[in-house]
């Protein structure tokens, strides 16, 4: 073989590649950033919209419908999302992966551009958002004092705290949440109006016109030019309070006789509490292409600088720190990846009984893992989980490589060959079957890679990773390890015997072995000889697997993970008062503080802005932290369990308990009902809720339109109204300034030199009652005179009424989700059963339902997986075909791939885990891996046939009881190095536990069963080819014979 032929002559030459390969992947290993999981980029843009005072009917009909439109046309678009709130509507847009998100962007805009004129006047300019996962916090600070409130709190953490904060390189957001800025506020008096005969509307132009500063232009003397600015800006409540709204006659009104004008807070759209504290809480987003931990790192410094300089009774204490969680995460996949070496290169030295051996064999551990990080650079991807997960669970594939050639060298130095030569004869010998080997094993993961979605983008580096290790893992076994096995002779080869206690246990180790080798040459006989009942065997056993999985095993997304954490998600009814959910949210947060495994809570009421700000008054979150997993005795999952039951009897409001920490606030199950009408889809939603209830296993189960929202109905009587000189526009302006506030300008902090609002609204008092909305004040002209005051009461009707708290869309269709949480059950059995009793009931013409959440995700990656196994697979076939020269040959290595289903279901049934993501990437894997074995065998069957000219059947004998070895060693070694990630130990342990699980379990029942069955498919194949030739043969000898055979001549005459 060239390769190692070449290293063997130059071995100098050997030895400084391998030290390049070290120090490259050393370089990049510096350069890498550290993160918890890759970086996933979601093709989704959110486009929002306000449109105050508008209910939601109104949003979805003015702003949803026209601008849904318009977005349908644009190419790429895969799905549309919309929500109608009060006052606000959100469009979530989907595009196909392939679209780029710059262009999507741009066509956004003209489309909403070209049907801006159809939009309303009144509503606010568009927003567009990209949706990308990195930009949640990465960490969440409070700030708290027993003796302070918000408006305190606030006043100190902006600007100053904020500040510091976002001068921290990484730092792309630093966000309030429960803070209230001081405004200018002016109260009116809707007596003083009437008295002075003033209307809302003269006093918000007054503001308007009154409380401004700009540039009017310039003088210039010919050498100089100095700009004129008049200087407008009112400073002080009683500047504003001398402001002239209007004129009656000679008599001037100012602000300060209809209103009271004070510098107060701002009423609050959010509140935060920390352990049933008030709080101001800091919410810190990373930018993109920065480490995490190096940013939390830095931020934590300037947290302890800042907690110096804060007065005595205010505290600043770190929520939630995704730098620590990523620093644990990745660090117990490091060691894991330590811990699995160790052990592979133990299970080495058994097997190979000599240190020297050891060494040589466990050099390309360290090369290959080193050298990998060189890949990662290359590729771009960050120090994450699932790169070092890759590392971690190739560490068996790794030596796999150079234990299979170095087995071979030893074998034919124990012929009697000097070590060059066994050298060389030995690595040339097994290198085909190797490289076969190898480059199966990388054709399983390569389709892994392009697999398409946010699961491709996932595993990802993970596949990638893996690939590259293995390829310079076969590198090194072709290289280093036999030009050490020709030039560092290895003594213990020609002695069996030592005093060292480690050496007489691999001896003794060995020599059971052997024996155990030898009557494996008989079970191979037998297997030979009783092929019908071997194949019994094996199908037997792969249909009960089956049948044990479709029984008691169970299918869900992703696997449960104990992060220590978990979510409330907090509803109160629809027109709660902000104050009154923050209430009942504490209720909860107390009851579960009362829970032992609880460290503390973190409650977040309302919306804090941002992209998703539908969030409003009637909703909370409720953050929980446990103590640390190895505190406390029972799992996340438990303790959620038991929080859900504690919450459901505290009533009072509607919770979601979310203990996944992947899925954010959304339930995993979602039944979409999409039709026309409003009324009857809510009626169809009703009758699947009660049929999801029955399901066991489906908790929390509720409607996405968060029933009714109460409200007053005015009904202008627009005769009147006309006949008056008041418009709907009017009226409405009005409404909107007295009850919801308007914004009339700005006022500069003299504080901060910040700008601040200056809001007009009624005064608090004047704004509670029906009576307070039928007595506002409406101005109408007068024929002669100033003109007069008219109540609201007199021009229009105002009855009690009931709309939608949100109408929701789904490509333009209306939609009502119902939702579900699971627990105690396995989402697929929930999802399957829930499906089944859905279908049942009868949808009238127009209606139709589809699925959502995490069951539609899951069978959108499940079936990219399989798509990728299937790539697998053939890509397998054809570097088999080119292997051993065959297109029947390599289905007999592809008919025993199957055999590995049997373990892989019973580890995930003993161990308690589902087919979820992890565990199908698991099956992937295992796929080259069981392939590796057949490999090994066929390949020796077919040189003794070859080059010694044995019997079929002594060959496949022959190959099992050499290659027994190497392939028992490299299984073993596999699973040590798989065990640590199986255990599932640590931070995030047990979310990526079921892919190790599931391939030491298929490692176990497919190295026992292919063993028995690759000896006998491969004789029946070889069988079958023979006779199949022989009948072609006949039939093409037949009509050759038949064309020369003599012909009778004619009779002789007598």
């Amino acid at each position: 073989m060239w390769i190692s032929d070449f290293a063997i002559r130059r071995p100098l030459v050997t030895v400084v590649t391998m030290l390049a390969l070290v120090v490259f992947g050393l370089l990049a290993l510096l350069r890498l950033k550290v993160d918890e999981f890759p970086d996933i980029q979601q093709p989704v843009i959110v486009v929002s919209v306000a449109y105050p005072g508008a209910a939601p009917e109104v949003v979805e009909r003015e702003v949803l419908d026209p601008l849904e439109e318009a977005i349908s046309g644009i190419s790429g678009v895969d799905q549309i999302r919309g929500i109608a709130y009060e006052g606000f509507a959100q469009i979530i847009v989907l595009f196909s992966y392939e679209k780029n998100l710059q262009e999507a962007s741009s066509d956004l805009r003209d489309r909403i551009s070209a049907i801006r004129g159809q939009l309303p006047p009144e509503m606010e300019e568009p927003v567009l958002s990209r949706v990308d996962p990195q930009d949640l916090p990465i960490l969440s600070l409070a700030l708290f004092s027993p003796r302070r409130g918000p408006a305190e709190l606030t006043a100190l953490a902006d600007p100053a705290i904020l500040k510091e904060l976002r001068s921290v390189p990484g730092v792309a957001q630093a966000n309030l949440v429960g803070g209230v800025q001081p405004e200018m506020r002016v109260e009116l008096r809707p007596e003083a109006l009437r008295a002075a005969g003033v209307s809302l509307a003269e006093v918000v132009q007054a503001l308007q016109l009154q409380n401004l500063a700009a540039p009017v232009g310039s003088l210039e003397d010919g050498r100089t030019t100095r700009a004129i600015r008049l200087q407008g800006r009112l400073q002080t409540p009683d500047e504003f309070a001398q402001v002239v709204v209007a004129r009656r006659g000679n008599r001037l009104v100012r602000l300060g006789d209809v209103a009271t004008v004070r510098l107060a807070p701002e009423e609050p759209t959010s509140l935060a509490r920390y352990n049933g504290r008030p709080t101001v809480g800091i919410d810190l987003v990373k930018a993109k292409g920065y480490s995490t931990t190096q940013v939390v790192d830095e931020v934590l410094r300037r947290v302890d600088a800042l907690r110096a300089r804060l007065p005595a009774d205010v505290r600043l204490d770190v929520i939630q720190n995704s730098g620590e969680r990523v620093r644990r995460s990745v660090g117990n996949v490091q060691r894991s990846l330590f811990e699995g070496a160790l052990l592979t290169v133990v299970v080495v030295f058994f097997f190979l009984a000599s240190w020297r051996s050891t060494v040589i064999t466990g050099l390309a551990l360290p090369i290959s893992v080193i050298s990998a990080f060189t890949a990662v650079w290359a590729f771009g991807f960050t120090l994450n989980v699932m790169s070092l997960l890759g590392l971690s669970l190739a560490i068996g594939l790794l030596i796999d490589d150079a234990i299979v050639v170095r087995e071979n060298i030893v074998r034919h130095v124990e012929m009697g060959k000097d070590h060059y030569t066994a050298a060389r004869e030995g690595t040339a010998e097994i290198g085909l079957a190797v490289a076969a080997t190898t480059f199966s094993i990388v054709a399983t993961f390569v389709p892994i890679a392009f697999i398409g979605g946010v699961a491709g983008q996932w595993f990802k580096p993970f596949a990638l990773t893996i690939a590259a290790a293995v390829l310079v893992s076969l590198v090194v076994s072709f290289s280093l390890d036999p030009m050490l096995s020709a030039y560092w002779p290895d003594p213990q080869l020609h002695r069996r015997s030592s005093r060292h206690p480690l050496m007489r246990l691999a001896y003794a180790f060995n020599r059971r072995f052997d024996r155990v080798a030898e009557r494996y040459q008989g079970i191979v006989a037998w297997a030979l000889d009783h092929r019908g009942a071997t194949f019994a065997i094996a199908i037997g056993s792969l249909v009960l697997a089956l049948v044990l999985h479709l029984a008691f095993g169970g299918t869900e997304f992703v696997p449960r993970s104990d992060r220590s954490e978990f979510r409330v998600l907090v509803e109160t009814p629809p027109g709660t008062a902000l104050a009154a959910t923050e209430h009942q949210a504490e209720r909860a947060a107390a009851a579960l503080r009362r829970f032992r495994e609880v460290a503390y809570t973190y409650t977040t009421v309302g919306g804090a802005g941002g992209i998703f700000s539908g969030v409003g008054s009637t909703q909370a979150s409720i953050y929980v932290r446990l103590v640390p997993k190895h505190e406390r005795s029972l799992s996340q999952r438990a303790v959620a369990d038991s929080a859900r039951a504690v919450l459901q009897r505290l009533g009072g409001a509607k919770y979601a308990v979310f203990a996944s920490g992947f899925g954010g606030n959304y339930k995993p199950i979602q039944i979409e009902l999409r039709g026309p009408e409003i009324g009857t889809l809510t009626l169809l939603a009703q009758e699947v809720a009660q049929e999801v209830r029955q399901v066991p296993g489906a908790v929390e189960v509720e409607l996405s339109t968060r029933g009714a929202r109460p409200e007053w109905e005015v009904r202008l009587d627009r005769t009147l109204a006309s006949s008056l000189g008041l418009t709907a526009g009017q009226v409405a302006q009005a409404m909107r300034a007295a009850f919801a506030g308007l914004d009339v300008g700005d006022w500069t902090d003299p504080r901060t030199g910040q700008a601040r609002d200056v809001r007009v609204r009624f005064v608090a008092t004047e704004r509670r009652r029906l009576l307070d909305l039928l007595a506002l004040p409406l101005l109408v002209p007068t024929p002669q005179g100033p003109p007069a005051l008219v109540p609201l009461g007199q021009i229009a009707e105002v009855r009690p009424a009931q709309g939608p708290a949100q109408i929701q869309h789904l490509d333009r269709d209306r939609v009502i989700n119902v939702e579900a949480n699971v627990a105690g059950r396995p989402l697929g059995a929930v999802a399957a059963e829930v499906r089944a009793r859905v279908a049942r009931l009868p949808l009238p013409p127009g209606y139709q339902v589809t699925q959502g959440g995490d069951v539609q995700r899951q069978a959108e990656v499940f079936r990219s997986i399989f798509v990728a196994l299937g790539g697998a697979v053939l890509l397998m076939y054809l570097i088999l075909v080119l292997q051993f020269g065959s297109f029947l040959d390599p289905l007999a290595i592809l008919l025993s791939l199957p055999l590995a289903l049997i373990g892989v279901v019973l580890a995930l049934l003993l161990t308690g885990e589902t087919l979820n993501i992890m565990s199908l990437i698991g099956v992937m894997m295992l796929m080259g891996l069981v392939a590796k074995n057949a490999i090994l065998l066929i390949d020796f069957t077919k040189w003794g046939r070859e080059r010694h000219g044995l019997p079929l059947r002594e060959a496949l004998i022959q190959a099992g009881r050499v290659r027994l070895r190497p392939i028992v060693m490299t299984s073993v070694a596999l699973i040590a190095g798989m065990l640590p990630v199986a255990l599932g130990t640590g931070e995030g342990g047990d979310f990526y536990a079921p892919l190790g699980r599931a391939v030491i379990g298929g490692v176990v029942t497919s190295t026992l069963l292919t063993l028995l069955v690759i000896p006998t498919v491969y004789e029946v194949l070889d069988g079958a080819k023979e006779r199949a030739l022989g009948w072609l043969r006949r039939r093409l000898h037949r009509p050759a014979a038949m064309a020369v055979a003599p012909q009778p001549g004619p009779a002789a005459d007598d």
